[in-house]
């Protein structure tokens, strides 16, 4: 929605939706701190009221509660809400694994298939965006497929949406497209690679002016991290979003997605080197785990 959203009105500016940023600030305990949220939303250009209207939003839809007034107020996160963060954590794990060349592509199509009547049109738009939102690419009228094995996370959400009894699976390793049959030839045609190219090498141009900041031996204030933070997740999450996280072995090399990636794990170990407060916002420490994972196991 428009009001949950900044202005981009440079190149350097990183457009914040204010619902990611209520989400980037939960602290490890849960908790979002209403002073916090409120002094880093003016540095990134929000007003308290636009601040006011996403945080009425989001403990109406139940997904925070909220206690105390103004900027000494406290938000909790519900179980629901810090659960349903779990599954871009998976996947931003599974991409720095493969920029790691830990995750190999084992050569094996993973496809899902439905046929919802036309009565229940709204759960089966809401399962078509979900299978695309997880890597999917449509083969044709309620066939998708993807690259990587995505069966635990379509069948969770086709439960979800009363769909399951019209959801079929299956996977192959000899997957045709009229005369397309080579595997990276394939993904060029199933997904938009050019245009998720694009918005990695956006993200790397962002990111390099911010990882200066951080690695200088200049101070920078507190509210400065947490601003930095939110926009490196914000673009991110605007890069990775629309991207199937296919296999290197499906790609054109080199792919910035990796360069992208690497230039953003810099940022996080700075940023988590430079804060010291125990409240810390628990994407700190999520994103900082997932790239010292990837790169324990790829020198191990």
């Amino acid at each position: 929605m428009r009001s949950e959203r900044t202005v981009n009105t440079d190149s350097d500016h990183i457009e914040v939706p204010t619902r990611m940023l209520v989400h980037a600030l939960i602290r490890e305990d849960g908790t979002v701190g209403a002073d916090e949220l409120y002094t880093v939303a003016n540095t990134l250009g929000m007003s308290d009221q636009q601040v006011r209207l996403c945080v009425k939003r989001l403990v109406s839809e139940g997904r925070f509660t909220h206690e105390g007034r103004g900027r000494k107020a406290e938000l909790h996160a519900t179980p629901d809400t810090v659960h349903a963060l779990a599954p871009n954590a998976d996947f931003l794990r599974h991409a720095f694994q493969q920029d790691a060349g830990l995750a190999p592509w084992d050569g094996v199509w993973h496809l899902a298939a439905f046929a919802v009547p036309e009565s229940a049109r709204t759960a089966r738009d809401a399962l078509r965006e979900t299978l695309v939102h997880l890597g999917g690419a449509p083969l044709q009228g309620g066939l998708y497929v993807c690259a990587n094995a995505w069966e635990s996370y379509v069948e969770e959400a086709a439960h979800r949406l009363g769909a399951h009894g019209a959801l079929t699976l299956l996977t192959t390793t000899d997957l045709r497209r009229g005369d397309v049959q080579r595997p990276a030839e394939l993904a060029r045609g199933l997904w938009p690679l050019q245009e998720i190219a694009d918005r990695y090498h956006l993200l790397s141009r962002v990111t390099r002016p911010r990882l200066a900041r951080l690695t200088s031996s200049a101070e920078l204030s507190p509210s400065a991290l947490l601003t930095i933070a939110v926009e490196l997740a914000a673009e991110l999450t605007r890069a990775m979003e629309p991207d199937p996280l296919l296999p290197p072995q499906l790609l054109p090399q080199p792919w910035p997605g990796t360069e992208a990636r690497e230039l953003v794990a810099r940022c996080w170990a700075a940023l988590y080197e430079r804060d010291q407060g125990e409240a810390r916002p628990a994407l700190f420490r999520l994103y900082v785990d997932i790239t010292r994972e990837a790169a324990d196991r790829a020198a191990s």
